[in-house]
C-alpha cells in the first residue's frame, strides 16, 4: 500500500459512515448549464452547503461523512462544468459570479434560509465570496486550506515557490513548456489546454492535475503521474486554469481581505494544514487577522498538508461540525 492510501484509510477512521443522498437532481441554472445537486442526512436537519476545491475538483462520496447524519441536511453540488454537471469542461458563462447566483438558485428551490457553508480550497474562497455577496444566508463559515485568490498565491504555486520544495516534481512541470513561454507558465498551460491537439491537450492536462495532486497530502513523495483518468484531467485543469487565468474574476486582486467587513456579525472557523503547500498558511492567518471583531477561530494542524483527506484535518473538521451541532443545541434550548 502507497503513504497517500495509508493516509487515506486513517482518515476515514474520524468520518461518519457512509451514506447514500435522500435527493439527487439536475438543475437547470441557464446559460446552458445544468448542475448535480444531492442532499443527505436529515431531511429536516440543520442545513450545511458542501463547496468542494478546484475548480474543477467536483464532489466526492467522501465529503459527505464529515456531518451527523441525524443533525445535518448536507447539500452538495458540482459546480459549472464539472463532476456530473454538464456540459463537461464548459468555460462559457462560467465565473465566479456565475457560481455565486447558483448557489443562490440552489438555496432557493430547496427552500432553505440560512445554512452553514463548508469548503476547501477553491471551496473556501468560493464561501468566503458567497457570505460576502449574501451574509444575511450564512450561518457560520467553516473553512479548510484557504486561498485568497491573490496573484501572491498564484505565484507561490506556478512560479517557482512550492518548486523550491519540490524540485523534481516542479522540473517535469517546467519541461514540457518551451523555455520561451516558461515565464508565465499558467499563460502556457492555457494555450495547450484549450487548442485543438487533443493528444497535448491530455498531456499538459494531466501534467497540471499532477502538479497539484503530488504537492497535497504531507505523506506524499511525489506523483503518479498516469493514475489520473484523462477526462478528470482535461476538466479539472481547463477549468483551475481558466479561473486563474483570469484572477478568480475578481475586481481586484486582494477583494477577499478588503471586504472582510461585509462578515460582521458572521463567525467562521479555519482548519489549516501546517505544511500546506499549495495554500500557505500566510492566507490562513490573514483571514483570521481581517475577520470582523475577531469572530474567527484559527485551527493549525500539525504534521498535515492541504488535502482533505489528511487525517488530523479529517478528525479536526468532523469535531467542529460536532461543536457547532452542539453549540446550536444548546443556543436554541437557553
Amino acid at each position: 500500500m502507497d503513504r497517500k492510501f495509508l493516509a487515506q484509510m486513517r482518515a476515514a477512521q474520524f468520518l461518519y459512515p457512509s451514506l447514500a443522498p435522500f435527493d439527487q437532481r439536475m438543475l437547470d441554472v441557464g446559460d446552458g448549464h445544468t448542475v448535480y445537486v444531492e442532499q443527505c442526512g436529515n431531511p429536516n436537519g440543520i442545513p450545511v452547503l458542501v463547496l468542494h476545491g478546484g475548480p474543477g475538483g467536483g464532489c466526492s462520496p467522501s465529503m459527505r461523512r464529515y456531518f451527523n447524519p441525524e443533525v445535518y441536511r448536507v447539500v452538495l453540488f458540482d459546480q459549472r462544468g464539472c463532476g456530473r454537471s454538464r456540459p463537461a469542461a464548459s468555460v462559457e458563462a462560467n465565473t465566479t459570479w456565475h457560481l455565486v447566483a447558483d448557489i443562490e438558485l440552489i438555496r432557493e428551490t430547496l427552500g432553505i434560509d440560512k445554512w452553514i457553508v463548508f469548503g476547501g480550497s477553491w471551496g473556501a474562497t468560493l464561501s468566503l465570496i458567497y457570505a460576502q455577496t449574501h451574509p444575511q444566508r450564512a450561518m457560520h463559515l467553516v473553512l479548510r486550506g484557504v486561498f485568497l485568490m491573490t496573484q501572491t498565491e498564484l505565484d507561490w504555486f506556478y512560479g517557482g515557490g512550492a518548486g523550491r520544495f519540490w524540485p523534481d516534481v516542479w522540473k517535469r512541470f517546467v519541461d514540457i513548456v518551451p523555455e520561451d513561454e516558461r515565464g508565465d507558465l499558467i499563460q502556457a498551460y492555457h494555450k495547450r489546454l484549450f487548442g485543438t491537439d487533443t493528444p497535448e491537450l491530455i498531456r499538459f492536462a494531466r501534467e497540471w492535475t499532477s502538479w497539484e495532486n503530488a504537492l497535497a497530502s504531507v505523506s506524499s513523495n511525489g506523483p503518479s503521474y498516469y493514475d489520473t483518468p484523462p477526462e478528470y484531467a482535461r476538466v479539472f485543469a481547463r477549468l483551475e486554469n481558466h479561473y486563474f487565468i483570469n484572477g478568480g474574476f475578481l475586481e481586484v486582486d486582494g477583494q477577499i481581505l478588503r471586504d472582510m467587513h461585509k462578515l460582521k456579525g458572521i463567525r467562521g472557523t479555519i482548519v489549516q494544514g501546517r505544511y500546506d503547500m499549495i495554500c500557505p498558511p500566510a492566507a490562513a492567518w490573514k483571514l483570521q487577522e481581517a475577520w470582523p471583531d475577531g469572530y474567527c477561530d484559527l485551527r493549525m494542524i500539525p504534521t498535515a498538508g492541504h488535502a482533505l483527506s489528511e487525517p488530523g484535518i479529517s478528525s479536526e473538521l468532523v469535531r467542529v461540525m460536532d461543536m457547532l451541532h452542539s453549540m446550536r443545541l444548546r443556543d436554541a434550548l437557553s
